[in-house]
């Protein structure tokens, strides 16, 4: 008997097995115990992060918003927590020159209305001159509120690209937790979901199956000057992924009447 391509037993060149559902459902029940440790595991991360010891510092330290210089207080509007991200800042880059994985996160996370339901104040900080970053912040679109922490010494200031977390007991201000890099992922939803999808985040370091789509190479303009595909994604007005003059974060063309018509800063091409 010849085997057509629609027979459940041929298998598909650079695929997994093709099998019945009783056969997958074994399988993903095998991988659900794994699952289940490693989320337990997470439990367990989580409770250790909540018997960090803590930093206090002058919670009266001036950072610039909307309405002008306020105490660093002020952000936790009247809550006990605080979570607020440090978006990095490329003086002078027009809009679509700033970071492509800060704009990743903060687009994820335009308001924080879950948050605050829970007693946690959320607010992105970053380096920027304030006239520069209300601009910015104007143009995307966003709600949740910025301040210009330029000069502002740390645990408020500082390197960016951070979730930092605080604390406050009654005029008291204390650090409790921060972390960077891949630490900020659980903001973006988008990549847990990848995760999930057949062919994952497309990034180099992913283990996948043989005979796999190969991730788009470090100087491929949808990876981005050896950049991580879903961290930095960039295209041109019609969506086709890009660097250069017409290209810029992927949510600016969500924009009504967003058009290619700045050029990108000198600040605008790294992270």
């Amino acid at each position: 008997m010849t085997t057509t391509p629609n027979d459940p037993t041929t298998p598909l060149p650079g695929r997994p097995p093709v099998v019945d559902l009783a056969t997958w459902q074994a399988a993903r029940d095998e991988l659900l115990v794994r699952e289940k440790a490693h989320t337990r595991e997470g439990d367990a991360l989580a409770a250790a992060r909540r018997r960090l010891p803590m930093v206090e510092f002058d919670g009266t330290v001036e950072v610039v918003g909307s309405d002008g210089p306020v105490p660093f207080l002020d952000l936790f509007q009247g809550r006990d927590e605080l979570v607020v991200y440090k978006h990095m800042w490329y003086d002078g880059a027009p809009h679509q020159g700033q970071c492509e994985g800060c704009t990743t996160t903060a687009w994820h996370l335009k308001d924080a209305v879950y948050l605050n339901a829970r007693g946690v104040s959320f607010a992105i900080l970053t380096t920027g001159r304030w006239e520069e970053v209300a601009s910015y912040v104007e143009f995307m679109g966003y709600t949740q509120p910025w301040y210009s922490v330029r000069d502002v010494d740390a645990p408020v200031g500082g390197p960016m690209g951070y979730l930092t977390c605080f604390l406050r007991d009654g005029d008291r201000v204390f650090l409790t937790y921060s972390t960077t890099s891949r630490g900020t992922e659980p903001v973006n939803g988008s990549l847990r979901l990848l995760d999930m999808t057949p062919y994952g985040r497309r990034e180099a370091w992913e283990d996948n199956p043989e005979g796999w789509p190969e991730a788009p190479q470090a100087g491929a303009p949808v990876g981005g000057h050896g950049s991580p595909i879903s961290v930095y994604w960039r295209t041109d007005a019609d969506g086709v992924p890009a660097w250069g003059p017409t290209s810029r974060p992927v949510p600016q063309w969500t924009r009504p009447g967003a058009t290619p018509v700045e050029t990108l800063g000198r600040h605008g091409h790294h992270h």
